[in-house]
């Protein structure tokens, strides 16, 4: 396999990226630079697609795949006008992916390959497995070691490396895995030539993890909402987000590059890599064939070759609003004939009231946006059904600003609570309350989730933009919590919240309480009992295991009040140290444990959980 030649991303909601291509002059057709992309690095491609779409596949199997579509490659290379050739390129990968001997029945999708085209495509896509607990731990290589691997086999580290994040990450786009396998390569080639290798690797490894993290949580949280609500909700964030980042682009323009946006997304989220690159590439053509019209930001950018156009836009600001843009649209709120309009093309006048609120509000996030454009919707179903409908939909801006009014406490009560708490008792907080919620979950979700909502608010609540920044990490969260699935199912609450509205979602998890259909299991089944390897975990690994020990014990005793759960949460943490420094620390966690976490109920507790 040739060298992976793709650097940057690009982001147009907070982050998402754009492939970037092999170095040519910016005159050359980007159509055929792509197709020159994606046969070059067909090994890296297929690998990611075998290894997302079936998690479990071996990467000696993913290598047979991998062989086999390399030759496929070179035959259509050879002689274009065979039959097979005209075929799109998934199709002839999952025919792969089926035909290969004993592989469907080993991994359970026999019944995936006995669908065909969309059919076969959309149940691929459901095999997907958001929760890979089912997975082994990601294999880690001493420094040393991964250096040297580098040194004498480049390749073989590079395609475990891919296979390995591909399939723990199924529903991240190709583009976005191509640009994390470069980067693994930049930091690999860097810490290699450092005497501290460990350290250099640590370090630049939590940048390039949280990259990839917030990458997959954006990914999921649009193509969850596009499965959930269609493609209606994608175009409307599309809207809010391009209307923000250019503001003097003309709506006609925007409704022509949605299209491109729009089109990318059902490739990506449909877990087609080809058409994901092919769709990624087109935007960013689109956005730079028109850059006067669209952004004085760019212009550079534009000049630049294609490998850095994409970069370079990332870092451009937000294109400044037009000097004769009012700060008002009185056509959605003053003329006299708003209902006619509306009615003459709904989606089209919403749509545009879309783009005219959200480029004169840069200060907002896309969720509120989208909860404004809502607003706005129900207000013109009541307003056109009265006898004056001006008199009552002049005074929209009052309902606009009364949204934006609950939507700012909200955060703003969150912020206080992470002020008042610190980060750990914030964590707590959100460990509690989303096992409450949603107890179904597994253990690592909801610790997961936990922490992203912290993350949220550290990062955003010292800023100047507090709110928009806030509003969209934590939707970023419900994203993740609600799942990419439109099958998926938690609880009624819950599933409720996640598919009812996307833009009200968070006000409405902000009204749930703890499950009530919930039934807690009748024993502890081993989740208390705790081994000598305790001991030995470093602290970043000890607050894992105490974090994982809040929720199992949340799920164990869902009634106990916030307050009693830290309680034994603290007296867990005593327990841990004082059978650490015994003789025996195994035998005086199974003496110590249980008692100190259920001191107030009955030995027949104790003892039966002992028997378990």
């Amino acid at each position: 396999m040739k060298q992976l030649k793709l650097t940057g991303f690009l982001f147009f909601f907070f982050l998402t990226e754009s492939l970037t291509l092999p170095t040519k002059p910016q005159d050359v057709d980007d159509v055929s630079i792509t197709q020159k992309f994606i046969e070059d690095n067909i090994g890296y491609i297929t690998i990611i697609a075998f290894a997302q779409y079936i998690q479990e596949a071996s990467f000696e199997e993913v290598e047979m795949l991998v062989k086999a579509m390399t030759e496929y490659r070179d035959k259509c290379l050879a002689d274009m006008t065979l039959p097979e050739c005209s075929k799109l390129a998934n199709d002839v990968l999952l025919e792969n992916i089926c035909t290969m001997e004993g592989l469907p029945q080993k991994h359970n999708f026999s019944h995936c390959c006995h669908k065909a085209d969309f059919e076969r495509k959309h149940c691929f896509l459901h095999n997907k497995k958001a929760d890979v607990g089912f997975l082994p731990p990601l294999p880690t290589l001493d420094p040393e070691e991964k250096c040297q691997t580098y040194k004498n086999n480049r390749e073989s580290l590079l395609n475990n490396y891919i296979y390995e994040v591909s399939r723990r990450n199924p529903y991240v786009f190709a583009p976005t895995l191509l640009t994390a396998a470069a980067r693994f390569e930049e930091m690999t080639k860097t810490c290699c030539e450092e005497q501290e290798k460990a350290n250099c690797f640590r370090t630049k490894a939590e940048t390039f993890i949280q990259y990839l993290k917030a990458l997959s949580s954006y990914q999921k949280n649009v193509c969850g909402a596009l499965m959930k609500f269609g493609p209606q909700i994608l175009k409307s964030i599309n809207i809010a987000v391009l209307s923000q980042k250019f503001p003097k682009i003309e709506f006609k323009e925007l409704i022509s590059l949605l299209e491109d946006v729009s089109s990318k997304y059902d490739g990506c989220c449909e877990g087609d890599v080809v058409q994901c690159i092919h769709g990624r590439s087109k935007v960013v053509s689109h956005i730079c064939s028109k850059q006067d019209s669209i952004s004085s930001k760019i212009k550079e950018c534009c000049e630049k070759k294609i490998p850095e156009r994409g970069e370079c836009i990332i870092y451009s600001n937000k294109d400044d609003r037009p000097n004769n843009l009012p700060l008002r649209e009185a056509k959605f709120t003053e003329s006299e004939n708003v209902c006619e309009e509306r009615d003459a093309d709904q989606e089209n006048f919403m749509a545009e009231f879309l783009y005219q609120y959200s480029r004169r509000h840069p200060e907002l996030s896309t969720p509120e946006l989208l909860r404004i454009a809502g607003v706005y919707e129900d207000l013109l179903r009541e307003c056109c059904n009265t006898k004056n409908p001006p008199d009552c939909y002049r005074h929209a801006e009052n309902k606009f600003n009364e949204t934006t009014e609950k939507s700012f406490k909200i955060v703003q009560r969150e912020c206080e609570h992470f002020q008042i708490l610190g980060k750990d008792d914030l964590k707590y907080h959100y460990l509690i309350n989303l096992t409450k919620l949603a107890p179904q979950l597994s253990t690592e979700e909801l610790t997961f989730l936990g922490k992203e909502m912290v993350t949220a608010l550290t990062t955003c609540c010292t800023l100047s933009e507090e709110f928009a920044c806030v509003d969209n990490l934590v939707d970023l969260v419900l994203g993740e919590l609600c799942g990419i699935n439109e099958n998926r199912s938690i609880n009624p609450a819950v599933d409720h919240c996640c598919k009812t509205n996307f833009a009200f979602r968070r006000s409405c998890f902000e009204g749930l309480e703890a499950d009530k259909t919930y039934v807690s299991p009748s024993t502890s089944q081993g989740l208390f009992t705790f081994h000598t390897d305790l001991c030995q975990a470093h602290n970043e690994e000890l607050q894992r295991k105490k974090d994982r020990f809040l929720v199992d014990l949340v799920k164990l005793k869902p009634e106990l009040t916030g307050v009693e759960l830290q309680s034994l949460l603290v007296d867990f943490t005593n327990v841990v140290k004082k059978c650490c420094q015994a003789q025996g620390p195994e035998a005086c966690f199974k003496e110590e444990v249980l008692p100190a976490l259920f001191p107030l109920k009955s030995n027949w507790y104790f003892w039966s959980n002992k028997r378990n």
